[in-house]
């Protein structure tokens, strides 16, 4: 039983991190506006974007499963659920903002907020796997040079 549980955890854990990521793409609008954007000279290439972004939510599908199934207590199983849940949410809304809405402004100050939320993960999964921690980090470094990709645009194209 214990064993069919872990597999069905793992599914869920890639079902939400695909879930956000397809949400995430389907949001991203590569329009005339974003082609307009004065961009700083060192933003990756589009494509890499693509690339990135699929390592780092299946690095958090590995880290939610992990965390899940070393967590002793049923609410630390909740609360890492919660948290990812949130933060998923969190990512979907940086999207929409930045690429829908196209308020690079706004979604900088919700970038604020989703490396908060990514901090939460690491540290709240810290006690129960630090596997689980140490796989979010490469997210949370990715957020920080976002962030300051997004500030640069905002300060190149006077939001």
């Amino acid at each position: 039983m214990k064993f069919l549980q872990r597999w069905q955890s793992l599914i869920i854990a890639c079902l939400l991190s695909v879930g956000f990521a397809t949400g995430g793409a389907l949001v991203t609008n590569l329009d005339t506006w974003y082609f307009n954007l004065n961009q700083p000279s060192w933003k990756p290439p589009d494509a890499a974007f693509g690339l990135i972004w699929s390592l780092i939510f299946s690095l958090c599908a590995a880290a939610g499963w992990l965390s899940w199934n070393s967590a002793k207590l049923q609410t630390s199983k909740y609360l890492y659920l919660c948290l990812y849940l949130i933060n998923g949410v969190l990512n979907l809304t940086w999207s929409i903002l930045y690429f829908q809405l196209h308020r690079p402004d706004w979604s900088l100050w919700e970038c604020s907020l989703l490396g908060l939320s990514i901090v939460a993960l690491i540290f709240f999964q810290w006690k129960d796997s630090k596997l689980a921690s140490l796989l979010v980090l490469p997210y949370l470094i990715w957020v920080c040079i976002a962030a300051t990709l997004n500030w640069q645009t905002v300060v190149l194209n006077g939001f």
